[in-house]
């Protein structure tokens, strides 16, 4: 099940007569693509696709500036209402800022049921989009869901149902339209050979001029939804999910068009010329469908894409046939029946000087043999037997290997494997190898392995590792580094340096550093750093440096840095915010902590810092500063006396726990260690006195600064070489003779105080 929920903004085109006011509008835009609904869902394979696409088409014709859009991909539900809280605050500077009409876009792609949105298995319910949608500071806000059960959103108070949009040719139009793919008891469907969504890839094919009935240039919503209806509809009747319905649900007034694209915005054009007709696809340099039209003849129409190289397949009257074009800037480049080739021809294969035999087609519209034999790809038998058709191999074998993409076998370049699609199988390469779309199976290589989209199996090389989506299966392995621009559901494990881009469930392994740019499920291990951008869940493990803002787990290394941390940190220096559980190190550093702070130095900012001076039978004057949590503390002592001569003076430290009886009296209980050293000549070495204590004090709360407390000790004081002080207290001790330069005096004392 799968949603697709598209804010669309209306974009108010006026007349010449009104330019001044279009001047005044600004188009804001929220996109976001979610494959995860959740541990009960089927993962997605073109819900990010989708928001990407979409992001595309209107910055590139929908005139959405880069600054005023926000892509979002992968996110849960706090995610979506954080890319709502964004495009808020754009909304209200660009209000700030004098525009005289702010239009609102949102896109969003995932799973969706008759409720709400499904986001990595929690929901965002219909009612609580529609109220962050009502909130954006906008004169027009339009949404459309692709989505299973999506007529839900539309039914929801707050919009009525109207026989056509508005078009008018002013820009004074405000308020809101909500489209949806579907019904909301229908499932709306995915594609693979569109490598999108059913209702989102004809809504885009109508966007770039297919959709265009009047010939103006332009694509109103009217028109948009009008396409992608008719499309849907007519390419779903035969699926296994059924056919899907798209509705919708608007709620404007005043006028004005809504004018979706613009395709004189862009630089570059196809004009598709009258007497051209059939079904046209085409697709780009990687073999990306981007627009699909039924084109009739007797009337041109012209589609608005970007400058580039261009496939287009056409099927007509029972055949199929193929060109190749590359749009240039400021070209309206034609396109006419002559330009086509047949794909029959290029694509025989004459045996014994027979008739021939054609190659059969994939369901992206390649061309399919079997074997490839190549120097390059230009010299190769694809290239002979097949020319400039786009060919899918399942068996290739040479110096280096092309071609449109692997279907399901094996490539073996000594050099390289070059793929403009995706690789189902495995290419293996001294050299490199690279794929412009998905890797199923593996990349084997000695010095870098690319992949264009995601990865689900294996990519192992020498060097360098890089996929520009998520990596799912075995993973990544590499001496060099791994990079995947995407989430990782796997292994990781490099010498050098092992980045994820996005979130991260598994393992990643290295010497250098390792980094997971959204939240961490697993292990991280490493001699160098670990980072982690969101939330860490499992252990981080490294000999330098730990970091991430949120810890469920464990953190083991010199230094961890923590924010919000559940579990526990082990280390030389611990850095953190809030602590749920222990910190275990030379120095602890928090905020605040629930359990307990062990170390020779502990502060935390929430916990307590005193000063007290109190006397006992040892030292006549005696300062501590205790500092640490709320229940466990680190003490350190001072002392000089007993008597007028103020012979000896004492440095030490303690570590200790406090409990509280009450709202006034409190019981602390530590040990501590004291080096006791002459004020005539505290450094000469003739001798070292070490004064250990257990000490229990009984504390009451005079006021918030002001305490008073006493209690017992129990002393122990170790003297080598030669004494200088016949015993440390005015009370009886038990004197013992350890060997000849040792000796060991024991009592018990009581020492009294305050505490400021």
């Amino acid at each position: 099940m799968r949603a697709l929920v598209i804010l669309l903004f209306a974009l108010g085109a006026a007349t010449s007569s009104h330019a001044a006011e279009a001047s005044a509008v600004r188009r804001l835009a929220l996109f976001v693509g979610v494959n995860d609904g959740g541990p009960e869902r089927v993962r997605l394979r073109y819900a990010e696709t989708d928001a990407k696409a979409f992001a595309l088409v209107l910055s590139e014709l929908g005139g959405v500036l880069p600054q005023d859009r926000v892509l979002l991909t992968d996110v849960d539900r706090a995610g979506v209402l954080a890319g709502f809280d964004r495009v808020r605050k754009l909304a209200e500077g660009v209000r700030a800022s004098g525009a005289r009409r702010v239009e609102v876009l949102l896109y969003y792609s995932g799973h969706s049921d008759d409720e709400g949105l499904l986001l990595k298995g929690q929901r965002l319910d219909y009612g609580e989009l529609r109220r962050s949608l009502e909130g954006l500071p906008a004169d027009v806000r339009i949404a459309v869901l692709d989505s299973c059960a999506s007529g839900a959103f539309a039914r929801k108070k707050g919009g009525v149902a109207r026989p056509a949009f508005l078009v008018d040719s002013g820009i004074q139009v405000k308020g809101h339209a909500i489209l949806t793919s579907s019904s909301a008891d229908e499932a709306s469907q995915e594609s693979d050979r569109l490598g999108g969504s059913f209702f989102t890839h004809h809504l885009l094919s109508g966007l770039r001029g297919a959709a265009d009935v009047t010939h103006d240039g332009r694509v109103t919503l009217t028109e948009a939804y009008q396409f992608a209806f008719h499309e849907t509809l007519a390419r779903t009747e035969r699926t296994q999910g059924g056919a899907q319905h798209p509705n919708y649900d608007i709620e404007l007034a005043g006028t004005g068009d809504l004018v979706m694209t613009d395709l004189r915005a862009t630089t570059a054009g196809l004009v598709l010329t009258e007497p051209l007709e059939g079904r046209l696809y085409v697709r780009d340099a990687v073999g990306t469908l981007v627009v699909e039209v039924q084109k009739v003849s007797g009337r041109a129409t012209e589609l608005g894409l970007a400058p580039g190289a261009y496939r287009a397949r056409r099927e007509f009257d029972g055949g199929v046939s193929e060109t190749a074009f590359t749009l240039k800037e400021g070209v309206r480049t034609p396109l006419a029946p002559g330009d086509f080739l047949g794909v029959g021809h290029e694509a025989t294969v004459m045996r014994g000087g027979g008739g021939g035999a054609i190659a059969p087609l994939s369901p992206q519209g390649r061309l399919q043999l079997p074997v490839n034999l190549s120097l390059v790809p230009t010299m190769s038998t694809n290239t002979l037997r097949a020319g400039r058709a786009q060919v899918e191999n399942r068996f290739a074998l040479g110096v280096v290997n092309g071609g449109a993409a692997l279907g399901g076998g094996l490539a073996l370049g000594l050099a390289g494997n070059v793929y403009d699609a995706e690789v189902s199988g495995v290419a293996m390469a001294l050299g490199f190898n690279t794929s412009g779309a998905d890797v199923d199976g593996a990349q084997l290589s000695l010095v870098t392995n690319v992949a264009g989209g995601a990865v689900r199996g294996a990519q192992a090389t020498l060097g360098l590792n890089v996929s520009n989506g998520d990596v799912d299966g075995v993973g990544q392995l590499a001496l060099g580094a791994n990079v995947a621009r995407g989430a990782l559901g796997g292994v990781q494990a490099a010498l050098g340096a092992n980045v994820t881009t996005a979130d991260a469930t598994g393992v990643q392994l290295s010497l250098g550093v390792n980094h997971a740019n959204g939240t961490m499920k697993g292990v991280q291990f490493t001699l160098g750093l670990n980072s982690v951008a969101t939330a860490a869940r499992g252990i981080q493990g490294s000999v330098l440096l730990n970091r991430a803002p949120s810890l469920t787990g464990m953190q083991l290394g010199l230094i961890n840095l923590g924010g919000d941390v559940s579990g526990m940190q082990l280390g030389l220096i611990n850095i953190a915010d809030t602590v749920h559980g222990m910190q275990l190190g030379l120095v602890n550093v928090s905020d605040e902590v629930h359990g307990a702070p062990v170390g020779l130095v502990s502060y935390e900012k929430k916990g307590q810092l005193h000063l007290e001076v109190f006397g006992s039978d040892v030292q006549l004057t005696n300062l501590a500063l205790k500092f640490g949590g709320r229940h466990f503390y680190t003490t350190l002592l001072a002392g000089i006396g007993p008597d007028d001569r103020f012979q000896r003076f004492s440095l030490g430290l303690g570590l200790g726990g406090h409990i509280p009886l009450g709202s006034r009296f409190w019981v602390d209980v530590d040990v501590a260690g004291s080096q006791v050293l002459s004020t005539r000549d505290p450094f000469s070495g003739r001798t070292n006195t070490l004064l250990t204590q257990g000490r229990a004090m009984l504390g009451f709360q005079v006021m918030p600064r002001l305490a008073v407390f006493a209690g017992p000790t129990y002393n122990v004081a170790f003297t080598w070489g030669e004494p200088e002080f016949a015993k440390l207290t005015t009370l009886p001790v038990r004197s013992h003779t350890i060997d000849t330069d040792t000796r060991m005096q024991r009592w018990p004392g009581f020492q009294v105080g305050v505490r400021l």
